[in-house]
Order: C-alpha cells, then sequence, then structure tokens
C-alpha cells in the first residue's frame, strides 16, 4: 500500500523504561539496530498498527505499557536509489511514519523477540535516549531526530 507520492505508512514505536532508556534491537541476521516499526495495513488506524506491531516484534500487549504521545504528522524518508526496485512501474520512494512513545509497564522480561515465524530481532538492549542518532542507518538518521525530538519533552513524564 503506497501513498500518491510513493510512500508506505508505517508506524514507529520508542519503548522506555522507568529511567528513560530506550529499547534498541538489532535486525535479524544483519548488523542493523533500531526501534521497531513496521507497516500498516490498508484497514489499520496508526495506533491499530503499531500494537500489532508492538506484539509481532517484541511480544508486548497493550496492557503492557502505556502511551505517552505520538507525533502529530507523518514524517518521510527516502529509502537510497540503490536499494529500491528498479522496475519501470515502480514508483515506492520510502516510508511515511507516524511515530509512539511508549512506557514499559510491566517487565523487561515479558520482550519476547520471537513471536512472529521470522522475528524481525534477534538482540535487543536499553540506550540512552538519544544514542540511536549515531547508531541508526544514515537514510533514516533525519526522521529518528524529528521523532526524537517532538517526542522528548514527553520523556519526563516516565523519570518523573
Amino acid at each position: 500500500m503506497l501513498d500518491k507520492d510513493g510512500y508506505r505508512p508505517n508506524v514507529g514505536i520508542i519503548l522506555c523504561n522507568h529511567q528513560g532508556k530506550v529499547l534498541w534491537a538489532r535486525r535479524s541476521a544483519r548488523d542493523g539496530w533500531q526501534f521497531p516499526q513496521g507497516g500498516m495495513r490498508s484497514s489499520e488506524t496508526p495506533e491499530q498498527a503499531m500494537f500489532r506491531e508492538l506484539d509481532e516484534e517484541i511480544g508486548l500487549q497493550p496492557d503492557h505499557v502505556r502511551v505517552i504521545g505520538r507525533t502529530r504528522d507523518w514524517l518521510h524518508y527516502d529509502i537510497p536509489d540503490r536499494m529500491r526496485s528498479s522496475g519501470p512501474r515502480s514508483v515506492f520512494r520510502g516510508q511515511k511514519q507516524i511515530w509512539f512513545l511508549l512506557q514499559l509497564l510491566g517487565s523487561e522480561d515479558e520482550v519476547s523477540l520471537d513471536r512472529s515465524e521470522r522475528p524481525e530481532f534477534d538482540a535487543w538492549r536499553w540506550v540512552d535516549y538519544w544514542s540511536t542518532l549515531d547508531q541508526i542507518v544514515y537514510f533514516k538518521r533525519d526522521v529518528y531526530r524529528q521523532a526524537l525530538e517532538e517526542l522528548e519533552p514527553l520523556i519526563a513524564t516516565v523519570t518523573s
């Protein structure tokens, strides 16, 4: 499902603990680390997609988290040309995302990376909120910065 500009609707999840650290996950069989994220189905709202992805990717249910906030608008990133399909009918440019800031309410033992047939991640850790910008793949960096800046004022509600 692409919008008229060639962007796939997607949700991003920034999950924090009570100390304000965020969950950072390593892509299965790769060296890249990122926040959980995933595509939206045509029948889903961003919040419905976020809860589905939360379950599929890190095994958490709605009662394991508190939604602290979300970005107001879609944030866009382009996939580098060399990573896109080169077919004449391919109009895919990248992804547009709504980002959610969540607080883990339960125990971190509830995090489970093997909820789906093909797990997205094979490891995770807690990291400092802003350290993620130094570790994310370059073409997602601006979107991460925008999401982190917009949601940063809300992180104080977790640690206070």
